[in-house]
């Protein structure tokens, strides 16, 4: 039915929103400017320098660079101490019903280090990053890449996604795409099916 599959990684196979917010919460608390987990769920889905922007235009005057160093020094932290798919991720990736392409907004070597410390790297044919692209979700381009690398028309592709950005980003290419939500409650304004889970995603777009 679908000549591809296309996965977003954080808060879709993998559970490291969760660690993203706790070890932000921590940087900021830690520089003197204390946010509310709501500021960072703000951030989900974005890419970095998108990111960046946001929290300047609330806290100028704050050492960024020092935040963000021990932001990522905490979520690598976490990351390294084990990653955990979410439900049904490993079922949904061993069923290798359809050729499998990681779409991230991670770097390159982020998101290659997250795949083999979870243990599913071997699962994709593809992975494109943050570098591979010249415009981040929720611009089309990562996911019109993965559908060219394979050699497939995107609307013949199934993605799945948690966050809006990443949604909108794979239905602007024209695939079928299957919403997640992960940590942020989300209505599918970009989604062909809203699923509580992978599975049930997929069952819903006549994959299992």
């Amino acid at each position: 039915m679908y000549d591809a599959l296309f996965f977003d990684l954080d808060g879709t196979l993998v559970d490291t929103e969760a660690l993203a917010i706790a070890s932000g919460l921590e940087a900021f608390r830690a520089h003197g400017h204390p946010v509310e987990e709501r500021f960072l769920h703000d951030l989900i889905g974005k890419d970095a320098p998108t990111s960046e922007a946001i929290i300047r235009a609330k806290m100028p005057g704050a050492d960024l660079e020092a935040v963000q160093r021990d932001w990522q020094a905490g979520f690598v932290a976490a990351v390294e101490a084990g990653l955990t798919l979410k439900p049904g991720a490993a079922e949904l990736l061993s069923a290798r019903v359809a050729p499998m392409v990681l779409v991230t907004s991670s770097g390159r070597e982020g998101a290659h280090r997250k795949l083999k410390i979870a243990g599913i790297a071997e699962h994709f044919a593809h992975v494109v990053s943050l570098d591979d692209v010249t415009a981040a979700k929720p611009d089309p381009a990562p996911y019109l890449l993965a559908a060219k690398l394979l050699g497939v028309d995107p609307k013949r592709c199934l993605a799945f996604e948690d966050s809006e950005t990443g949604a909108e980003s794979a239905h602007r290419a024209g695939c079928t795409v299957v919403q997640v939500p992960d940590i942020l409650p989300s209505e599918g304004q970009w989604a062909d099916h809203l699923a509580p889970d992978l599975i049930a995603g997929a069952r819903m777009a006549g994959l299992l």
